[in-house]
């Protein structure tokens, strides 16, 4: 019995024993599925448990003494339970993210599910779905018929005749694959397949796939398939890291993303370290934010950022034969 097993199950038993005034200990074990001795195990935990600050008011109350004596529970002192649990901005984000990226790359005939559980997740969360509006998914190479033509194929598992641009040859070219799956990384779309000319596992980003063809031929299932790319947690861990200050109108980027070692300054402003997977989302996030975001260390990982706004503005000034903006400042 795993420690997750315990807390999901003692979750539920607070309401069924809030409902059920002098439960029998055997009835709710065997409704639980298991044995009187760890049902008393769990109410041992739960009488520990209770609201910040753990004062005995604040603790869920358990008459032990009826427990072991008479075989009889009753729970009291945890009416907090019964109210409706609401999402927080930080958990309802990533779930509604997360449906906006399976949209982007799902088939049409997944669209109106992932429509619907989103317009569902939204109304629950209330409120704090509105700061997951200020966030967008794209993934560049999502188009729809591109995207709806692989999804297809590889339900169907047929073959397809794509016509690539090859950056690394900067080349195009018409080759038959059989399609397995579209994953995505660094914010790209890709379709993972079997070449047959060359012949070979290769991956293809969907917006350099110019053309698809359906060739109404059975896909072949091939072996030594490679082990895909690391996964988030993964490649999160092998990140670059850069340290930040966030002005206090800017102390919520720190709730959005994965940050560590947070500290809090007297004016309000908060230090907290990033996980640099992209060093383009820096980039975008320093122009965007401006004063606002400052970087602490490394020193030199803001030069970017400085590059592009000097050339933004020396394009700007391009375009500015009459001087408006040196004479604006």
């Amino acid at each position: 019995m795993s420690a997750r097993d315990q807390v999901g199950r003692m979750l539920a038993l607070v309401p069924y024993l809030q409902a059920r005034p002098n439960a029998p200990l055997t009835e709710v074990a065997e409704h639980f599925g298991v044995s009187p001795e760890q049902l008393r195990s769990d109410l041992s935990v739960l009488f520990m448990c209770g609201l910040p600050g753990m004062m005995p008011d604040d603790l869920i109350e358990i008459d032990m003494d009826a427990v072991d004596g008479r075989g009889v529970i009753n729970l009291s002192n945890a009416d907090y339970l019964s109210r409706p649990l609401r999402f927080t901005p930080a958990e309802i984000t990533p779930l509604i993210l997360g449906l906006d990226l399976i949209r982007e790359l799902a088939g049409p005939e997944v669209t109106t599910v992932v429509d619907s559980a989103a317009r569902k997740l939204r109304q629950a969360a209330g409120e704090a779905a509105s700061e997951a509006g200020r966030l967008t998914v794209t993934v560049l190479g999502a188009d729809a018929p591109v995207r709806g033509q692989l999804s297809e194929a590889i339900e169907a598992g047929e073959r397809l005749r794509l016509t690539y641009d090859s950056e690394s040859r900067a080349e195009r070219t018409v080759r038959e694959v059989d399609p397995v799956e579209i994953s995505t990384r660094g914010g790209f779309a890709y379709l993972e397949a079997f070449s047959l000319q060359p012949e070979g596992w290769r991956t293809f980003r969907l917006d350099r796939i110019v053309d698809v063809q359906r060739t109404g031929e059975p896909a072949v299932d091939h072996p030594d398939r490679p082990a895909p790319a690391a996964d988030w947690a993964q490649a999160l861990a092998a990140a670059d890291r850069v340290r930040l200050r966030l002005a206090p109108s800017a102390r919520w980027l720190a709730e959005y993303h994965v940050v560590e070692d947070l500290s809090e300054g007297p004016d309000g402003s908060l230090d907290a370290t990033f996980a640099i997977g992209d060093p383009h989302w820096l980039t975008r996030l320093l122009l965007q934010w401006g004063a606002q975001v400052q970087v602490l260390e490394p020193a030199d990982t803001e030069l970017p950022a400085a590059e592009a706004a000097d050339a933004a503005l020396a394009a700007y000034r391009a375009t500015d034969p009459l001087g408006v903006t040196e004479a604006t400042g």
